[in-house]
């Protein structure tokens, strides 16, 4: 039976951390630069390395049949290991994040750590304290084998990279524990897409895992998380430039002459941004505003427009399109029960400290799929913690105080267990 599903009111509750406020905005939303986008935006071979490490795992066979051959995994750390090996936290990234958790933009990092004021020395996750280790994810783009990175032939995988599940991603950071020596994670903590490889790891690996943080995230991906997600793979396979996914054919081998499908990248990512914040934080910034001096009303854009448009020309620069596919599919594939006896027995075999979050304005993943998660983990009251934000699913970014208050906590569970 699941747990009952109430309204939450938003705001904060006695002794919460505070909630960012929405702000207005002016009329003009900041544009991209007009600088030529890349046709990918994927991290390749001879690109500055940064932080990253890298460890081969091998072949990977994959769970829909197929194979991924001389898999590469890139990934950071944070901290050194515990002689027992006891104070490891594996942080999974969502969708278009990355291995570059947390710390300063830089040579091979563009952009500032996703998870910065939650990851660090003295922070809620103390890599005084912690060894905290962070990979890329199998079919990315920033250093871990995916469709912009070399095959065996010297040219790019692109449309002959195979469909990927959640389950295969795991398998591949099980690889990447087993190099860094980490027989036991203290924790496993991620949201969205990452929370759904935290359940995987919990259920297929329950020996190895001690803490589990899924957050913003469900069992399954449901029917209308797989409608809106399907309608921005489509996107991008519409844009003539996708060529199948072959675009990235020439990434390697002519760069100036390859073209890649930035401009179904952009719209899709419009897409998912829109569904990643709430009704209320939108109309709050942007309202009816114009965008400028621009008319709507005569072919002119109203702000809210811009600032997608802004947000989808953004990601052309830092992410590959074929990427986004490959990953949007493994997460429609998310479905915690297939071949398990459904997902209520599957997280049976979960056997850890439990944390589950989600976001209350969350439309994407609203709340009630975090209470019923929490209900079916056992955890004690059977109701998720709540993230009290305006802002939606990117809720569990952007309210990093809550987010590492929660997380902070769980891991004194852990300890204690």
């Amino acid at each position: 039976m699941s747990a009952p599903i109430e309204r939450m009111e938003p705001g904060p509750q006695p002794g919460s951390a505070p909630v960012r406020p929405i702000a207005a905005v002016p009329a003009r939303v900041e544009e991209p630069t007009d600088a030529p986008r890349p046709a990918t935006g994927a991290w390749l071979p001879g690109d500055p390395v940064g932080r990253r490490q890298f460890v081969d795992v091998g072949t990977v066979a994959l769970e829909l049949g197929g194979e991924v051959s001389e898999v590469r995994v890139a990934y950071e750390t944070w901290g050194e290991l515990a002689p027992d090996g006891s104070n490891a936290v594996l942080i999974l990234h969502a969708l278009t994040g990355d291995s570059h958790v947390t710390g300063a933009p830089g040579v091979g990092h563009p952009t500032p750590g996703w998870w910065d004021e939650v990851i660090g020395p003295g922070r809620d996750i103390d890599t005084d304290r912690w060894f905290v280790v962070a990979p890329n994810v199998l079919g990315g783009c920033q250093g871990t084998t995916g469709p912009s990175s070399l095959h065996d032939d010297g040219r790019a995988w692109g449309a002959r990279f195979p469909n990927v599940t959640v389950r295969d991603q795991v398998e591949v950071e099980r690889r990447v524990a087993d190099h860094l020596g980490v027989d036991t994670w203290a924790a496993v903590v991620g949201g969205s897409m990452g929370g759904m490889r935290v359940l995987e790891w919990a259920i297929t690996h329950p020996e190895r895992v001690r803490g589990i943080a899924p957050l913003a995230v469900s069992a399954t991906a449901t029917a209308d998380q797989i409608a809106v997600q399907s309608i921005q793979i489509e996107t991008i396979q519409a844009d003539p430039a996708f060529r199948g996914g072959d675009y990235l054919l020439d990434v390697h081998t002519d760069p100036e002459r390859a073209q890649g499908p930035t401009e179904g990248l952009a719209i899709a990512r419009r897409l998912a941004h829109f569904s990643y914040r709430s009704a209320e934080e939108l109309d709050v910034r942007f309202g009816r505003q114009a965008q400028g001096d621009e008319d709507p009303l005569r072919g002119g854009r109203f702000a809210v427009q811009s600032y997608l448009e802004y947000h989808g020309a953004k990601l052309t620069r830092r992410f590959d399109a074929a990427s986004y596919v490959v990953l949007t599919r493994s997460m429609n594939s998310h479905d915690v029960g297939r071949d398990r006896g459904g997902v209520a027995a599957a997280l049976r075999r979960v056997d850890a400290e439990v944390l589950v979050a989600g976001v209350e304005s969350d439309r994407l993943y609203p709340i009630g799929e975090q209470h019923r998660l929490a209900h079916l983990l056992r955890v004690p009251g059977g109701r998720a913690k709540i993230v009290r934000s305006p802002h939606g699913h990117d809720g569990f970014l952007i309210e990093r105080d809550q987010v590492g208050r929660m997380l902070g906590e769980l891991l004194e569970r852990v300890v204690a267990r």
